[in-house]
């Protein structure tokens, strides 16, 4: 007896589970920062069993809550606790720690640069472009060799080390250039980062001063330097001066109008003539799009951005490019709120975080054959944290400082942190540095871990 297999003896619902199922979509995600590993926490939640398999790609393993920095920097939070493991959180993403080094969007191929390794190549079906943004300098002398940023978890923890080492090394020392040199931080920038990381180590400095009775209050030097005539463009000019009141009461100096004109070894000269020594020198002068967009062959507008429509879709033009998506500060987005820079969503985490959300819903829209929609948000206001207790906040009209900004700046963000356990943590920090106090130990020899060994290790014998 032979068994009939034919198509039309088979019912319309397995026959179309049976011929016309598609082969899963592969999605290729470069850049595991806010944008990138937000987008493959969501599509990990709303992708359909079998309906796409998610690649990321990144240099690092993590993804670093940059709001966080200056506290790391000041020692109220621990380092490890701003950092989101991608592989403890992503379960269901292929994570491949790489380099970028090409997409061929056309091909829908790109390069992976191994550490250690041979390049590979992907091959995907959809893209997405998240490689984020690196801190912006001008060539300006010294600068390259002498300065530090406030982007990274290690710069972070750098700055702390050397801020806590050089009043150790300045308290063996007797008065002099030397020792003025270490006593005195030198940050670049009046923007949000510039201003919490000048207000949180100032902070941290004058905390320092319990355990170092051989520096005196008066030898602590802090200087911002800012070029235009105002801090913060994002809150109001009210609270602006009120954060500049705050700060210089509390024996900081904030330099606007002002150009830094060269760091050349250390010596720091501004345009107004003044000029000054300092061995903690901390650029936070905005940032620019990754210079990985460069290497692939979407279009960018004159600051290298890749060119976005609302919808988070990479275009030319007015022609979408199939298949090919961009979020957070590697892209212009159009701001439809009319709030952006020239038109276009500025480069923060609040953006990131939204717009990967979105494009997460709009992609899988896509491989449904459904519409994406445009990416339109209220602003929520703006929040810093300017050392313990003192805060600064702005919402439209609303202005709020002092100790309950202070209370909504950690509540934002303690509760804008990534995951329960990442959260869970850095309130727990909180809590016990409310106990015991900061935590400023330095720990400057990780610099060189194997430094210790090798100097006492036994070699063999010349001969």
């Amino acid at each position: 007896m032979t068994v009939a297999t034919s198509q039309s003896r088979i019912p319309e619902a397995i026959k179309e589970t049976i011929f016309n199922k598609k082969e899963p979509q592969r999605i290729l995600i470069i850049g595991g920062g806010y944008a990138g590993f937000y987008a493959a926490w969501k599509l990990e939640k709303i992708l359909r069993k079998g309906e796409a398999e998610v690649t990321l790609v990144d240099p690092l393993p993590y993804m670093t809550y940059q709001p966080f920095l200056p506290e790391v920097a000041a020692g109220s939070i621990e380092p490890r606790h701003v950092v989101v493991n991608h592989r403890s959180h992503l379960k269901k993403t292929n994570l491949l720690s790489g380099k970028m080094l090409k997409v061929n969007h056309k091909l829908r191929k790109a390069t992976i640069e191994i550490d250690g390794g041979k390049s590979i190549v992907l091959k995907y079906d959809q893209v997405i472009m998240t490689a984020g943004a690196v801190t912006r300098t001008f060539p300006i002398k010294g600068i390259a060799e002498e300065a530090i940023g406030m982007k990274t978890i290690e710069e972070a923890v750098e700055v702390r080390n050397r801020l806590v080492g050089n009043f150790e090394r300045a308290a063996a020392l007797p008065m002099g250039p030397v020792r003025e040199r270490l006593l005195t931080t030198v940050v670049v920038g009046g923007g949000f980062a510039g201003i919490e990381t000048f207000a949180e180590l100032h902070s941290a400095a004058v905390h320092l001063l319990r355990s170092f009775p051989e520096i005196k209050f008066e030898e602590v030097n802090f200087h911002l330097i800012e070029a235009m005539g105002r801090i913060m463009p994002e809150v109001s000019e009210k609270t602006a001066l009120w954060v500049i009141k705050n700060i210089e009461s509390r024996g900081a100096h904030i330099h606007l109008n002002t150009q830094l004109e060269s760091a050349d070894k250390g010596i720091v000269k501004l345009s107004t003539g003044e000029s000054m020594e300092s061995d903690l020198i901390i650029w936070t002068a905005g940032v620019a799009a990754a210079p990985v967009a460069k290497n692939c062959d979407f279009p960018l507008d004159n600051r290298m951005r890749i060119m976005a429509n609302a919808s988070l879709q990479i275009v030319d033009g007015d022609k979408v490019i199939q298949n090919a998506w961009t979020a957070g500060d590697v892209s212009a987005v159009p701001d439809l709120s009319g709030g952006g820079v020239g038109g276009f969503c500025v480069p923060n985490a609040q953006h990131a975080v939204r717009q990967a959300k979105l494009l997460a819903k709009n992609l899988v829209a896509d491989i449904r054959g459904e519409a994406p929609k445009p990416y339109i948000h209220k602003n929520l206001g703006a929040v810093a944290g300017l050392g313990l207790y003192v805060g600064a906040f702005q919402s439209g009209k609303i202005g709020v400082t002092g100790f309950t900004a202070w209370v909504m700046h950690r509540g934002y963000h303690g509760l804008a942190m990534p995951t329960w356990e990442r959260k869970i943590r850095v309130v727990s920090g909180w809590f016990w540095n409310w106990i015991f106090g900061r935590d400023l130990t330095s720990i400057e020899a990780v610099r060189s871990p194997r430094l210790f060994f090798s100097t006492w290790a036994t070699r063999p014998a010349k001969k």
